[in-house]
């Protein structure tokens, strides 16, 4: 429960806190997609972690308990055109910023995952490895991940020969054979394809 301590801890200056986290800033494919979670203090949920460090059956039961137990959660994306268009960071800080605004609540404060803070409608500060440390980030790393491998599952069933179900669209052995194989479909992101193309 060290995660739920350290949510108090900052509840003091900031009673109504948002964790802020994103999933799928490294996939050669797929949007990015980016939660935030508002819980009360009273709330505890027990295996919480970073989702990277849950096998994808206990993410999938924590989602369902975590968006029963939020006061308010969001779960946004930014699309592919967009990440071409800004760059993966601005797109994964937009997303950010979409999950906050989309909570119908303005927070006291947003803890956001990592060192880069999107342009937020309330104050917010970054926490390295957030996701491992604080349980609202912790609970946003999950909805994320969740959310983001359901869609990549069902681009899968779009575009099967690419075998999104596999890796969700990470640049995995398989992946890039299935690239090069097949070339780019409309979902990848052809800035992260430049060597790929270029060597294979």
């Amino acid at each position: 429960m060290i995660l739920f301590e350290y949510d108090s801890s900052v509840r003091n200056d900031a009673p109504v806190l948002c964790g802020v986290d994103e999933a799928g800033r490294g996939p050669l494919a797929g949007d990015v997609y980016a939660a935030a979670v508002i819980f009360d203090e009273n709330v505890s949920i027990g295996g919480l972690n970073d989702s990277k460090k849950l096998s994808e059956k206990k993410r999938e039961t924590l989602f369902d308990e975590i968006t029963k137990k939020a006061t308010a959660y969001c779960v946004a994306a930014a699309t592919v055109e967009e990440i071409e268009s800004l760059n993966i960071l601005q797109a994964t800080m937009l997303a950010m910023k979409r999950a906050v605004e989309g909570l119908g609540i303005v927070p006291d404060m947003a803890i956001i995952d990592g060192n880069s803070l999107p342009n937020l409608v309330c104050p917010a500060k970054t926490v390295v490895k957030g996701d491992g440390l604080s349980a609202c980030i912790a609970a946003a790393s999950v909805l994320a991940k969740v959310s983001r491998d359901r869609y990549m599952k069902k681009l899968a069933e779009e575009y099967p020969q690419y075998q999104f179900e596999k890796h969700k669209g990470y640049g995995t052995k398989l992946h890039n054979e299935m690239i090069l194989k097949y070339g780019p479909s409309p979902v990848h992101r052809m800035s992260f394809l430049k060597k790929l193309l270029k060597n294979g």
